[in-house]
């Protein structure tokens, strides 16, 4: 424990002026609920003036939400807060040495999987822009998530390199990983209990005092920074391995003829004293920025650590099994796209797919790592003709995304269901026949959306994931 920076800290006195670096999914609205508390005086977010996402800057300062899809009470809290004079979004990073404690939430992608090298570009740039304005007695929080003993390591590096000072004398650190889901970001970060572990217990009950007022039902727990990292890393971990398992009965059970959803009703229906049923859902795949990656962050944290693994010889980590049953979910997608092609006489070559939905998550438009995209690929790669439709993707960078759903239908051969936004389960086997205009059109339900006994009998040639039951149906 650093008597320096207690003291500093005391002559300092309580927080209040805040930075958050990244105006995304998880610095929007964790700068909103900073501001909205009465303790902090303003809030300042940190965006860059690219041309990708520079326009990020005037619609926050507007009181404008940036983030599409559904997210209640965002854009009403930006609204007040902007009003209020308590936050300010700029691309000035120099402002960072008038603030009392800055967060970094910046995206944190794997580069290569296979040789575990996460891509650190943008969080790098972000640490050396706090370091270069870093002040005595500041508090530097890292939400990103990242590599077990990044905090500890190349971020205090940086930091120290860059400002001069010291982590845990002159300036506390820590690690505070964010916890939200697109579609309940407010209410998440609100709730859900806060994962808090600086470098030192200074610096940690620092951290805590950043973020306690924010927090509604959820209570802070504090840890040491690579704890927290292994913590965050390994709830998403567990999560995709969850998603891993329910996936690959799926398939077991359209081997076996069955229904999974029937199976997975009885799983959950055991309950009781010491029993536990965490079963999740099938689908068409595992998308957004954090699961598709975290496994492999866990994974170095383990190559990077203090003891050799002890672990069976030659045994591939479940985890990257999990990651690789998931990332085959749209191949398999593309595979019963292919066979039921095949009940009708015909090929991929040539045939028009109408795609539903680009986002990984049902209503909303986060397409960050999206299984619509492999599926979108190797249905060009064998000679598909591809529209694509989501109420809520506008853009996203080299596809065109149509928000009219009849144009993308009409004329189709195949409709490929891909996420399960609402407006889809409205669909109707004659809604969607009429549009098409085919005799006999595919469709393939890669979330359960749909009905297949309707669409069978409206003369569709039906195929979903784990509906083994309804997948060799006879043919109307």
């Amino acid at each position: 424990m650093s008597e320096k920076l207690i003291k500093i800290l005391k002559e300092k006195g309580p927080i209040k002026k805040i930075g958050v670096i990244g105006m995304g999914y998880v610095g929007i609205p964790a700068a909103a609920l900073f501001a909205d508390a009465p303790c902090f005086d303003h809030v300042l977010g940190f965006q860059r003036a690219s041309s990708s996402s520079g326009y990020k800057i005037d619609m926050l300062n507007k009181g404008e939400s940036p983030l599409k899809g559904e997210e209640p009470g965002l854009e009403d809290l930006l609204q007040k807060v902007v009003k209020a004079g308590k936050f300010t979004c700029t691309s000035d990073f120099s402002r960072i040495s008038e603030l009392d404690a800055v967060t970094l939430a910046i995206q944190t992608p794997f580069e290569d999987p296979k040789s575990l090298l996460p891509d650190f570009t943008a969080l790098i740039e972000g640490i050396r822009n706090v370091g270069k304005h870093l002040r005595k007695g500041m508090l530097v929080v890292l939400e990103s998530t990242i590599t077990p003993g990044t905090t500890v390591g190349m971020a205090r590096e940086i930091l120290e390199e860059e400002s001069g000072l010291v982590a845990g004398e002159d300036f506390a650190l820590a690690h505070a990983p964010e916890r939200v889901m697109v579609g309940r970001l407010l209410q998440n970060i609100r709730e859900h209990d806060r994962i808090v572990g600086g470098i030192d217990d200074v610096c940690t009950q620092r951290a805590v005092e950043l973020y306690t007022p924010v927090l509604t039902k959820g209570k802070v727990i504090p840890m040491t920074a690579t704890a927290a990292e292994v913590t965050k890393t390994a709830e998403n971990t567990f999560r995709d391995l969850q998603i891993a398992a329910a996936n690959q009965l799926a398939l077991y059970c359209e081997a076996m003829g069955i229904n999974v959803y029937d199976v997975r009703a009885g799983i959950a229906s055991l309950k009781g004293e010491g029993i536990t049923r965490a079963i999740l859902y099938p689908g068409a795949g595992v998308g957004g920025h954090c699961l598709t990656k975290d496994t492999y962050h866990l994974e170095r944290g383990v190559t990077l650590g203090v003891e050799p693994l002890d672990y069976p010889e030659n045994a591939e980590s479940i985890y990257v099994l999990a990651r690789r049953v998931n990332d085959f979910m749209p191949k398999h997608m593309f595979n019963l796209t292919v066979k039921a092609l095949e009940r009708i006489g015909k090929t991929p070559k040539g045939i028009k797919i109408a795609m539903l939905g680009w986002a990984f998550l049902n209503d909303s438009d986060d397409a960050r790592n999206p299984p619509s995209e492999p599926y979108r690929d190797m249905a060009l790669e064998a000679g598909c003709e591809i529209n694509v439709h989501d109420p809520h993707v506008v853009h996203y960078p080299g596809i065109d995304i149509h928000a009219n759903i009849d144009e993308v239908l009409t004329g189709a051969d195949v409709v490929v269901i891909l996420t399960g936004h609402k407006q889809y389960f409205g669909l109707t086997p004659e809604q969607i026949k009429q549009k098409m205009g085919s005799k006999q059109p595919v469709i393939i339900d890669g979330r359960n959306v749909v009905d297949p006994d309707k669409f069978i009998n409206a003369g569709f040639v039906y195929k979903g994931i784990g509906r083994g039951d309804k997948n060799s149906h006879s043919l109307k």
